[in-house]
């Protein structure tokens, strides 16, 4: 890869992949984009530039010299990845949203076509999940996956991302205990709206899939149920509250910035954890780009376009903790 273009690349996940890009591609040339290039606080060894992506000639003007681009950011990201494997370039989304990836899976013909790549599923949850759960299915050859996810009430996220967090709140039901490694324990997860739970059944052949949330603070993860509840959501949907609810989240910090994420498939259990979950989506999506030119054209998610062992393995030399139960 000679170029790479890192779009909504000013935020936690953005910065944390563009550091890791210069870190595993050091010949290649990394480009930090934006709208707002006031906005963007300066990574080591890549270049900024200022771009609209809802702006298709703005886009388009972008693309020019582009090997790939990373997507850290759900702005009708099919359309951008349209107007990407069109060029011929490859792509990459972090994103988590379930009708965000089914659209650009849409697009499988036109990459085969173009010689283009696109990884979907692209960071801790769902993708470093994904790849935990192959491994599981694959030992146990069990039919029904159940993934917990345990996030640092602590670590900073902007304002997207608190957003996506409140809009889930309450999509799905359903609570049940899962095992994390040292020092978390167990703990009750909340059923949340995360995409490997959509996609896992299709490329994974399953029956089915849950991914359930919760918190290091056992607090917050209570007011994270209780905002499940029909008279509070109904409270949150307020425009002002909801707000209110936003700066707050955004500026105050409750917890650490750890993590961990821990599958169940029949009788085989793995885990993955250490801290900051930026960090660990950042670097997921520098390999993957570092791996794309041994990828066959069209469009996957991270669990068809790599092996999970060597990959996981991979990651978590970086400073994290790999538990396959082996």
């Amino acid at each position: 890869m000679n170029t790479i273009l890192v779009l909504g690349g000013y935020g936690a996940v953005g910065r944390e992949a563009a550091t890791a890009l210069v870190s595993h591609l050091p010949d290649a040339k990394v480009i930090v984009a934006g709208r707002d290039p006031r906005k963007a606080r300066p990574v080591s060894g890549t270049g900024l530039m200022r771009v609209d992506a809802a702006d298709p000639a703005d886009l388009a003007r972008a693309l020019d010299g582009v090997d790939a681009v990373l997507m850290c950011a759900e702005l009708d990201n099919a359309r951008v990845a349209r107007a990407c494997l069109e060029r011929g370039v490859h792509y990459l989304d972090v994103s988590a949203s379930h009708h965000v990836l089914a659209g650009i899976e849409e697009l499988d013909d036109l990459a085969r076509k173009n010689a283009a790549t696109a990884v979907l599923s692209v960071g801790l949850v769902p993708g470093v999940t994904n790849l935990l759960a192959r491994h599981c299915v694959e030992r146990s050859g069990a039919r029904d996956v159940r993934v917990g996810v345990l996030l640092g009430a602590g670590e900073q996220h902007g304002p997207a991302a608190v957003s996506w967090t409140l809009d889930g709140l309450g999509a799905l039901s359903g609570s049940w205990p899962m095992p994390f490694p040292a020092p978390y324990g167990r703990r009750a997860v909340h059923r949340f709206p995360f995409s490997d739970q959509y996609t896992l059944p299709a490329t994974l052949g399953l029956d089915s899939a849950q991914t359930g949330l919760c918190l290091d603070s056992r607090l917050t993860t209570a007011l994270l149920a209780a905002a499940r509840l029909p008279a509070v959501a109904r409270l949150l949907s307020r425009p002002q509250v909801r707000d209110v609810l936003l700066t707050a989240l955004t500026k105050v910090h409750v917890g650490g910035d750890g993590f961990a994420v821990t599958v169940r498939a029949g009788g085989a259990r793995a885990s993955f954890s250490g801290r900051r979950q930026s960090r660990a989506t950042g670097l997921t999506a520098a390999m993957l780009v570092a791996r794309l030119p041994t990828m066959a054209p069209g469009v996957g998610h991270i669990e068809q376009v790599v092996e999970p062992v060597p990959f996981l393995t991979e990651l978590a030399e970086n400073g994290f903790t790999l538990d396959l139960d082996t």
